[in-house]
């Protein structure tokens, strides 16, 4: 539901021309804190399949994009979300949920029972190693673009570097 309202948000924005700095910040900020938080809660559960180094590089390659765009921003440039990054998004959006349905008796019963529960399993283990992938690519395109725009930024000149008069 989350997910669903963010993405409603960022369209509506950007349909009636409402885009702002402040609206680029918060958006991804919002969308780290969706996914993030929904990791660390999935990987206290063994049945969902998350695992310490899969949340651990979700985590790291959002904090790491995070502080590159901020440093970018700072310096002017624009390094908004590439459809790498959306389509991430999306299947972060997706593995939550599937993983969450994987802890439930409820759902596991409702979908055939033990021998449907591992085929949905599977699934689920597919779709985290999927979204897990598509992370760590989005976030290599996203550090490649990152540093070739930081040395395209002019250098901030230092007040040591003009000559003093004496």
């Amino acid at each position: 539901v989350a997910a669903s309202t963010d993405f409603l948000d960022g369209y509506y924005a950007r349909k009636y021309g409402q885009v702002t700095v402040l609206g680029r910040i918060l958006d991804p900020f919002v969308d780290k804190i969706i996914i993030c938080g929904a990791f660390i809660f999935l990987l206290e559960h063994p049945r969902s399949g998350v695992t310490a180094w899969m949340t651990v590089i979700i985590i790291g390659r959002e904090m790491f994009v995070t502080s590159l765009r901020a440093i970018l921003e700072q310096h002017g440039r624009d390094f908004s979300a590439k459809w790498s990054g959306k389509v991430k998004m999306v299947l972060q959006c997706v593995a939550v949920p599937v993983c969450l349905l994987s802890l439930s008796p409820e759902f596991r019963e409702m979908i055939g029972g033990a021998a449907a529960a591992e085929w949905f399993d599977v699934f689920r283990d597919v779709v985290l190693w999927v979204a897990v992938a598509i992370t760590i690519y989005s976030g290599v395109e996203y550090t490649v673009r990152g540093f070739r725009m930081l040395n395209m930024a002019p250098q901030e000149e230092s007040p040591n570097d003009h000559a003093r008069p004496s």
